[in-house]
């Protein structure tokens, strides 16, 4: 096929283990999963349905490393999550069968432009301006389902220059991964090489040009990124 202009390269992740690699079609987020952060965020903590918003495939950082501070903003977030990446995908999937369709997971940071999410959010504005700019999502490598298990409890954390701002364990989600997965899938067919970010713990903080964030799951490879100057 013959293309008017370059074609966008495939984004993807690395599997552990593996030379095969993971094909990435789209990021769907999840806001405000976990309690203590929706009430450090002024909110309150129900079962309302889940704050759901996506983030364009090239705004991951594979394996972390280097990420320039982004323009267009003075208070850059970090937000560390664990990542479910699927092997297959649907509609209306339901609750119990959520688990089949998953391929494996990772560690990944939904870096944030705070100081954008206020206005946006108390004017019914869309989330792009804040969360989905470039190098906003760096993932490690995804680990196989089959080498987890089901991955509904342990320990979630980040660290900025060794010291510990966010700890959590996943059991405390408020929307536990297979009922993220359903309900998604009532809103969109999923398909393979769909991400899901599962939300943040509290903690939440900014960093500046210099600073090394190290997130951790347990069960899966740590995921380090250094925070650079901006990019002129």
């Amino acid at each position: 096929m013959n293309f008017a202009v370059a074609a966008p390269k495939q984004a993807y992740l690395d599997i552990e283990g593996s030379e095969e690699k993971y094909p990435i079609r789209r990021i769907y987020c999840i806001g405000k999963n976990y309690a203590a952060h929706v009430a450090e965020m002024g909110g309150d903590a129900d079962r309302d349905p889940p704050v759901i918003f996506q983030k364009p495939a090239d705004a991951v950082v594979r394996n972390g490393g280097e990420v320039a501070y982004p323009a267009f903003t003075e208070n850059y977030h970090y937000e560390g999550e664990m990542l479910v990446a699927l092997k297959d995908g649907g509609k209306n999937i339901a609750t119990e069968d959520a688990a089949s369709h998953i391929f494996g997971y990772a560690v990944a940071l939904d870096m944030t432009r705070r100081d954008h999410q206020p206005g946006v959010m108390e004017n019914g504005l869309p989330w792009e301006i804040c969360k989905s700019f470039d190098q906003s999502a760096p993932m490690g490598p995804i680990t196989k389902i089959e080498d987890t298990g089901t991955l509904t409890s342990g320990t979630i954390s980040l660290s900025v220059n060794g010291k510990t701002k966010q700890e959590a364990d996943m059991s405390l989600m408020i929307w536990k991964t297979d009922e993220i997965i359903s309900k998604l899938s009532q809103q969109y067919e999923l398909m393979p090489g769909d991400v899901i970010m599962t939300g943040t713990p509290a903690g939440i903080g900014a960093v500046v040009p210099g600073d090394t964030i190290l997130v951790h799951v347990d069960g899966l490879k740590d995921l380090t990124v250094k925070v650079t100057d901006k990019k002129s």
